[in-house]
This record gives structure tokens, sequence and C-alpha cells, in this order.
């Protein structure tokens, strides 16, 4: 007997026009078939049993986020990214050893270890600001990504200046580049695309270029060994002296891919973020002149500390987050064992998708959803289920308070120097790079000096 199950409804488009709007239009796809479909809908397989379906209500979020984590396979659902992370990542991993490595590589971005990196963000965020020309045209978004990949070099990878940092600065970032280009963009998605003709082929330079990287990080690896510095504190130091519960530490392929992952995550994601905020910071000025005001208030020798509690730069941060989630989706869910979600029983195989931006643009949760208002945040806090930019559950993303705190102290370190201001007024829309969506790449700024009031303190 065949067992049966129900599933949501959903569109009937071919698939080759709906992948063709799912890489080109990102937000559209999917507020198109929330208009249609309502709060739940299904993305049908050509295989009887892979079928998606989008989940957005937060009842739905916390039946999902909460159920026993041996109904899914998480790990599966990324292997798409396996030719960039490697193969002992945590984000392709399920079970015991998910878990232990979260447990392995979480202690760096919490508490005290975490602020101890504020000095080193303003001081990184101050060297590449203080390279623009006063009135010339530049591409935020190539500034924000020098920024956030320098932080990462220097907090995880512990390099600041030399031969080696260079090298892996500029190999990260034209391979990072090059992958997330719209053209390559597809490459996520079609595993035709994924072909090695040789070093001139497209897929041929990104293997290549990430065998260049391998030999960099490797040598960092057996450098970093031979030094055995027991004061370091870089994160990349902290997981070298970190030990499972047997007394063993990570092997050098384990470290890799789990720096890989901490890059790749933690580089492009923030720099998006960053790039939104000064977009809506000058699309509003009444945004602007608040959050001025807020900062005029930090003194030139208060602690770091104190601008990650600053109420209102904060609610800038999370509307920035919210409005336009950079990874629209939370990790995909396999259905290993069948479970109900809102009334639905799904089966094995079926692929559950918790939609982050949808249940972002919740009317009832969020009202006039698609207006830029920080308000919002400081009028009433949001559960879990509802506000959820960095996913949920036993696979939120470990580097959640360090994204935010980064985001903060750049945002006030440059909003102290500078007035930076659209070029184009036009309003734009999201666009995808890679996995995620951010403002297209080509949206350039122009920076002035910041006028402050006589007597006010300024963040140096």
């Amino acid at each position: 007997m065949t067992a049966t199950y129900n599933l949501p409804d959903g569109p009937q488009m071919p698939r080759w026009l709906r992948m063709i709007k799912f890489i080109s239009q990102p937000v559209k796809y999917v507020d198109d078939f929330a208009k249609t479909y309502g709060d739940t809908f299904t993305i049908r397989s050509t295989s009887s049993d892979n079928h998606l379906v989008y989940f957005s209500q937060p009842q739905a979020l916390e039946q999902i986020f909460t159920a026993d984590s041996r109904h899914f396979e998480v790990g599966r659902g990324n292997t798409g990214l396996r030719f960039l992370l490697g193969d002992r990542s945590f984000m392709l991993s399920d079970g015991d050893r998910h878990q232990r490595q979260r447990q392995l590589l979480a202690p760096p971005f919490h508490g005290e270890r975490m602020r101890a990196y504020g000095e080193d963000i303003r001081k990184i965020t101050q060297q590449v600001s203080h390279e623009w020309q006063i009135g010339k045209p530049f591409k935020i978004r190539e500034s924000m990504q020098e920024i956030t990949l320098r932080v990462i070099l220097r907090v995880v990878f512990g390099l600041n200046e030399g031969e080696l940092f260079e090298e892996l600065r500029r190999s990260l970032s034209d391979l990072l580049d090059f992958i997330s280009s719209p053209i390559m963009s597809s490459a996520f998605f079609f595993q035709f695309m994924q072909k090695d003709f040789g070093a001139w082929s497209p897929w041929g330079w990104v293997l290549q270029q990430r065998q260049k990287i391998d030999r960099l990080i490797y040598a960092l690896l057996r450098e970093r060994r031979a030094q055995a510095d027991q004061n370091r504190q870089d994160i990349l130091s902290l997981m070298m002296a970190a030990r499972y519960d047997d007394g063993q530490g990570m092997s050098d392929e384990e470290l890799h891919d789990e720096l890989m992952t901490l890059l790749v995550a933690g580089h492009e994601t923030t720099a998006s973020s960053l790039t939104w905020a000064f977009y809506w910071i000058d699309r509003l000025p009444e945004v602007r002149e608040k959050l001025l005001k807020e900062l005029n208030t930090i003194g030139i020798n208060d602690d770091l500390s104190s601008v990650g509690k600053l109420p209102y730069l904060t609610a800038v941060c999370q509307e920035t987050l919210r409005i336009y989630p950079i990874v629209m989706t939370a990790f995909p869910r396999i259905v290993k064992t069948p479970i109900k979600i809102m009334g639905y029983e799904l089966r094995e195989g079926t692929v559950i998708i918790p939609s982050i931006y949808l249940a972002h643009h919740r009317e009832e949760v969020y009202p006039q959803s698609k207006q830029f208002k920080p308000e919002r945040f400081l009028e009433r806090q949001y559960s879990s289920y509802e506000y959820l930019p960095f996913g949920g559950g036993n696979r939120r993303c470990i580097g959640m308070a360090f994204a935010q705190y980064e985001m903060k102290i750049v945002l006030a370190t440059v909003l102290s120097d500078f007035q930076v201001s659209l070029v184009n007024k036009r309003p734009v829309r999201p666009v995808r790079r890679g996995l995620t969506v951010a403002t297209p790449a080509g949206m350039r700024m122009v920076a002035t000096p910041q006028v402050k009031p006589a007597n006010t303190p300024a963040l140096v």
C-alpha cells in the first residue's frame, strides 16, 4: 500500500522558468508565490519525493526549529558549498559531529573574547575609510568587503601584514568576487556549470584559485604549529588549542575546512549588511539624524562596548537585517523520518525551507513591512521565530553576536568621520550574489567630512 501525505499548493511553472526567476529575481520570486499561495507553498520536484515546502509562520518555524534534530538531515542540503568549504565543514555535517564542532568553534565568538576584537575592527575600518578621496565616487560594497575581509584575516587567521596576508587577501577576494558574479552565481544551482575544461575555463579557474588558497592556508597551519605560541588570541590559535572530549585536537584538514567556513559565512554576509545599512541611512535623513545624535553622545575615551549598547544603532542594524536578510532562507531541512508541520504530513525526502524573508515581511508582525523603520525594534521585542536573520534552532549562525558587533563598530566609526551619500538617489533592488542577496555591486557613494556639533565627543 502506498503511503499518503499532503502538501500545500504551489506553482506549476516549468523548472527552467522558475529557476531563471529564482536566480535573477530572488525577492520577487518568493513575494509572488506568497501572494498567490499564502503562508505555505510547495515547489514541486520532478522527483516524486524531493518537493520543497516553504514555511514562514512563527508557529511553523517554532515546530521546525524545536523538532528532534534526528527528523532532519541538514548537511546534505548544503553540498553545493563542498567545493568551497571542503568535506569536513560543520555546515556539511549532522548529528553528533555537527554538535561537537559547534561546541569547539563557538566560544571565541562570545563574551570578553569577542569584545577584545573591537579595537582591531575599529582600526581596520579607519584604515580603509581614510583611503577614500573626499567628494570622489567609490563603490561602497568594495570598501565594506575590504573591511570585513581584513577583519576575518586579523581576528580569525591572526594575520595583519606580510606576504602571506597579502596573498591570502588578494586570492580570497578574487575567488569570492568571481563566484558571486551574476553568471557564476548560477553555478551554485546548475551542476552542469561546474565543469573543469582547463585553467582558462570559468570553473577551471575557480578550482585553480581554490587550490592556491588551500596551499596558503596549509602553509599558515604549519607555521602556526611550529611556533606553538600560547599567548596568541586569534580564533585560529584558540581553535588549535581546543580539544574534543577524548583530548584530541582538530586535524589540519578540519582546521582548514572550518577556516574556510568562517571566512565564507562571515565575510560576504557582513559586507552586504553594512552596504545596505549605508544605503538606508542615506535614503532616510531622519534615520541618519537620529543615529548621529546618538553617536555624538559617545565620549572620546569610551570603551567600545558602549557602542554595542546604543539602542538606536542596534535598531538600525536589526532593521537592516530584517528588511532584506542577506540569506533569504534558513538551512533547508531534508526530512529523514515523517513529520507533521502545521498539519501537513511530510514524508521522507521532503525539503523544508524556513523562509527568513517571508517571516520578516508578515504584516501582522511587521506592519508596513516594506518600509525601513528602526523604531519597530525599540517598541517591542520579537521572538526568535519572528526575527531570525541568522537562522534558527541548532543551525543558528555561531558568529551572530560577532557579526552584529562588527556592524555596529564599522557604522559608528565611519559615521563619526564621514557622511556617506548615494551618487544615484533612485531606489535599488536586491540582486543575487552567490547564495545571498545584496545591493548591486556598482552602487556608488561619495564621502564628505562629517560635520560635528560644537563640543561633542568623537569616536576615534
